[in-house]
Formats: C-alpha cells, sequence, structure tokens
C-alpha cells in the first residue's frame, strides 16, 4: 500500500466516523504543511517538549502510543489549536481531542518505513489528499 493510500484509508476511516473528522483531517494537513521543518520539525517539537518517546512510536513500526489533548496542546500550542478551531467553527477542548486521536495515525501512515524520510515531498501527498476531500 503506498503512502497516499494509506492517507486515503484514514482519511476514509476518519470520514466515515463523522462528528467534523473532515475538517480535523484538512487542518491536520494544513498544519504538516506549515510546520517549519515539515514532518521531521513536528516530531522535534515534541522531542523538546519532553514528549519524544510518543512521537518516535508513531514514526516507528511497532504500536503508536496515545496523546492527550492536554499533551498535545501543550506541543502545538494554544495559537495553534485555537486557529484550527476557529477556523473549523469548533471549540479548543474539541481540536485537541480530535487531533490527539488523528495525529498519530496521520504521522504513522506518513512514516511507513519507521523513519521521517527526508526527501518526501510531502506536500504533493497532503496536497493530492485535500483534493479527494473536495478542498
Amino acid at each position: 500500500m503506498g503512502l497516499l493510500d494509506s492517507l486515503v484509508q484514514v482519511a476514509g476511516q476518519a470520514l466515515s466516523s463523522g462528528q467534523g473528522k473532515n475538517a480535523l483531517i484538512e487542518g491536520v494537513l494544513g498544519m504538516l504543511q506549515n510546520q517549519p521543518g515539515g514532518l521531521g520539525g513536528l516530531v522535534q517539537a515534541f522531542q523538546n517538549k519532553g514528549l519524544g518517546d510518543i512521537a518516535s512510536s508513531w514514526v516507528g513500526t511497532g504500536q503508536n502510543l496515545p496523546i492527550s489533548a492536554e499533551q498535545l496542546q501543550g506541543v502545538l500550542g494554544n495559537d495553534t489549536i485555537g486557529a484550527l478551531a476557529g477556523k473549523f467553527g469548533i471549540s479548543t477542548d474539541q481540536m485537541s481531542g480530535q487531533l490527539s486521536d488523528l495525529l498519530p495515525q496521520v504521522v504513522d501512515k506518513l512514516t511507513p518505513n519507521g523513519q521521517v524520510e527526508g526527501g518526501t515531498d510531502l506536500s504533493g501527498a497532503l496536497g493530492m489528499l485535500q483534493g479527494l476531500l473536495g478542498k
């Protein structure tokens, strides 16, 4: 299964569960596109906040460790969470909770070989997924 197929599968699962998950997927994709350093930068941000073991589990090939909404908010910051929540018309608590469910899956699917690929063109894969979501 290719990278795009994996992302589409995650998106489909999230969309089928309803409750604004399509907005969340778009938010995650946009966040990854705009993250300084891309996916590697996001993983580094988790490491800088003392949560490297959690992010590493998402990248690795084993089981993904869970993250709480509070931990996620501590890494991403109130501004990022608030901007995403405002953009999609949900509360910051809802956004943090939904991101804590979906972000591990997205990172896991973006790193099928158990490592962040330095040369991976995430913008192309993410843009294609956004197109499939109708944005």
